[in-house]
């Protein structure tokens, strides 16, 4: 857990990215950006700077180690209403992104994505209702994917009772885990 100087008249900005490498290199981008950066490494340390601070934008990663970002989310929406968060998550989902939004997160970035587009999300306000709604077919692979990550979610992310409800043994379940991690 870092922080830099706060300045009143720079944003604030909340970085919670359990890769280190990655996490640096977000925080001394948006530092060279103008903003005042805190970075967290897990759900208990970015608990514990909401708590402490205000932030005008936080940056989640969807997977903490053993810890939910979707649950950062909702804590740190529900400690501060105003804070602008965007998830970002190199396993993106439909489910995992309808929870983010539900619970307080304003935008879903799939990983690759760079500062530039950070910025882009935190700067939309609103949603845009000119996106193309008639996009490609998902794959039998992409909607088994969903399928389980929805399953997931409503079982708390507990494995074993979402293999019992998919109708799986639970090491089929964590081997298809494994080759597209959550």
């Amino acid at each position: 857990m870092s922080t830099s100087e706060p300045r009143e008249d720079k944003p604030t900005l909340l970085i919670v990215e359990d890769d280190p490498a990655f996490g640096r290199t977000l925080r001394r981008s948006f530092e060279r950006r103008g903003y005042v950066v805190a970075s967290a490494t897990s759900a208990a340390e970015a608990d514990e700077l909401a708590r402490a601070g205000d932030f005008d934008y936080a940056v989640v990663d969807l997977k903490l180690g053993n810890d939910s970002g979707l649950a950062v989310v909702q804590s740190l929406h529900a400690l501060r209403p105003d804070t602008h968060i965007v998830v970002l998550t190199g396993y993106a989902s439909i489910a995992t992104a309808v929870e983010a939004i539900k619970l307080g997160a304003a935008h879903y970035l799939a990983k690759p994505s760079n500062t530039d587009d950070i910025e882009a999300a935190f700067s939309s306000a609103q949603g845009d209702p000119n996106v193309p709604v008639d996009g490609r077919k998902s794959s039998i692979k992409t909607l088994e994917w969903e399928y389980i990550h929805q399953t997931l979610v409503e079982c708390d992310f507990n494995i074993s009772e979402a293999a019992r409800r998919l109708g799986l043994h639970r090491r089929t379940l964590a081997r298809k885990l494994e080759k597209r991690r959550i």
